[in-house]
């Protein structure tokens, strides 16, 4: 949001990168997310995905002191 409030940046150039860069994102969340099922279970990488949240909220709670 702050780059758009640039005058000198066009709108429409913010709104592209922005947007290319959620198709890219998510090309490659798909991509890897669809290759990993092979080797590990969706049960055990919800496990790891909620371990990490976890972690990360602990983490931020720690350091926000």
């Amino acid at each position: 949001m702050l780059y758009a409030t640039d005058k000198s940046v066009r709108p429409l150039s913010v709104f592209v990168a922005a947007s290319s860069a959620l198709v890219v994102s998510t090309l490659l969340a798909v991509l890897f997310g669809s290759t990993i099922t092979r080797f590990i279970a969706p049960s055990t990488l919800k496990l790891i995905a909620g371990v990490g949240f976890i972690g990360v909220g602990i983490w931020t709670i720690l350091s926000a002191r």
